[in-house]
Formats: structure tokens, sequence, C-alpha cells
């Protein structure tokens, strides 16, 4: 379908059936399992949430070492802020997003345990839509999706954190809109989209962890392009690296060991230009 020709309607489906996950558990072939009903067409897309994923993959700790877990899955911290339940840690995981508390969470999971991101979203993902494709013989996109909080924005939404067979991002520079003006930045993100459309469906105590969404088959591939970690903004772009309260210390920091370095650097000179006679006196005597 080009993007000139009508784009179809989007048709969202909870795919029921899935039972509880449980490390070690053939994840790939228990949602091919849910979706035979479905009868999987040419273009679907499945949004499989990260919470199952992680079990599968056995990505569960006891919930007394949470702190530890947020320590050895963040590489930075961008914000923090204290408040009476604690302190909220903003930080950037190892897979490159920037979250709260890195990803680790204590819901729909067993009584005193925590779920950690998978490892590779990306390959989890890649593993699932081979297995789906393998089994119903049509291209098939998966996104592995995971709930965030937005800068500048109240509440939470679904975005993707692994993809495959599909176009994560739509770049639609060079190309007019709908008065005929040229774009220049838009670029539009697929597969947050998708996530986001599809936790409406799927909800957060549902029990619903796999959603089928039909109408987007024009950014299904036929070999998995990069996923989802394309999504993730580089550190060069970033204009938003830290919390404004980080940001003010780093500055403050920065200032004093400047100013520091400065005086220290005059003394220097100082010395030498207070020396500098004695010096030459006792070359000419």
């Amino acid at each position: 379908m080009s993007d000139a020709e009508p784009r179809a309607d989007l048709e969202l489906v909870a795919v029921r059936g899935m039972g509880e996950i449980r490390p070690g558990d053939d994840l790939p072939r228990l949602v091919a399992a849910a979706l035979e009903p479905l009868a999987p067409r040419d273009g679907d897309v499945v949004v499989v949430t990260s919470k199952v994923v992680s079990k599968a993959e056995g990505r569960i700790r006891p919930a007394a070492e949470r702190e530890q877990a947020i320590d050895e899955e963040s590489v930075r911290l961008v914000a923090s802020r204290e408040h009476p339940g604690g302190v909220t840690r903003i930080v950037e995981h190892r897979s490159g997003l920037v979250l709260a508390a890195a990803g680790v969470d204590a819901s729909n999971t067993d009584e005193g345990t925590i779920l950690l991101l998978p490892i590779d979203s990306d390959a989890s993902a890649r593993a699932i839509a081979e297995a789906l494709r393998s089994r119903f013989g049509v291209r098939m996109g998966v996104v592995v999706s995971d709930t965030l909080g937005r800068a500048w924005r109240v509440g939470q939404t679904d975005v993707a954190i692994g993809a495959a067979g599909i176009r994560v991002l739509e770049p639609l520079s060079g190309q007019l809109d709908a008065a005929g003006r040229p774009l220049t930045v838009t670029a539009p993100a697929i597969a947050d989209e998708i996530a986001g459309a599809a936790d409406l469906v799927a909800g957060k105590a549902d029990g619903v962890p796999v959603v089928l969404v039909r109408g987007m088959g024009r950014h299904v591939t036929e070999l998995d392009e990069p996923g989802a970690r394309r999504l993730v903004r580089d550190a060069a772009d970033d204009m938003f690296r830290l919390g404004a309260d980080e940001a003010f210390r780093q500055g403050l920091e920065t200032g004093r060991r400047e100013a520091t370095a400065q005086r220290e650097a005059m003394a220097r000179r100082e010395a030498m230009a207070d020396g500098a006679p004695m010096a030459q006196a006792g070359v000419e005597g």
C-alpha cells in the first residue's frame, strides 16, 4: 500500500488464553498458539507486554533487591527527586531508555518479587516474529511494549522497547502535507503509536499481555529492520540530558573547578613573576 492510497481502519483485538507465564516457558510458541483462533493475516502486528517477556526469560528478583537491581540496570543518573515514600530515580537504562527506576517493577508479578526489563527486547521481538512467520506463513510484525512516563506530561503510556518485522519510524521529510506544504522534520514513531493503541485494549489490570493489531500492514516488512533501539535519541541530539537540579549542580561544580584552576594558575604566574628579579640578580652577581 502506498502512502497515497486510503489507509485501512485500525482494529485491536485482545489475545486471551495465554495463562500465567513462568521462567523457561517457550513464549514464542505460547503467543502463536493463543493467536491461532484469530487466524493471523498478512501485515498483522502483535504487541507483547514486556512483563511476560521478562517472566519467560527469568528476569525476576526478590523485592528486597530492588535498589540493587536499579543500580545494576542503570548506566547514568538523569534526575532524582525525594518524596515522602523515598526517592524516585530517573535513570538511563543499559538499553538506552530513560525511565524511572530502570524499569524495575513490582506490578503483575508474584508477591515479594520484582521484574527487570528483558536483556535485549529487540532480540526477544525477533524470536517471537520468527515463530509467528513460521507458523502462519505470512508477514507479521512484533512490538514489545512497556509503560513509561513522559517529560512535561502527567500520566504514562505504553511505548515500544523492542520491535521486529516493522518499520518503527516513518520519516516524512520531503513529503507534502494536506495543504501542499513540504514536511521537514515530521517522523511519526510508528512502533510507539502501535504500543500505545494496544494498551487501550490490554489495560494494566485485565491480564491481557498480547494484542493483535490490524490495519498497519504498510509498516510491516519482509525482513527485520533496525528495532526499537532506533527510537532512542542519540546523546549528541539530547537537549535535556539531565534533570534541572542535576544540571544546576553540575554547572555549579564545573564553575567552582574552573574558578579554582584559574586562581591556582594566577598564583603560579605571580610566584614566577616575583621570583624572576631575584633569579636575574643572582645570575648577574
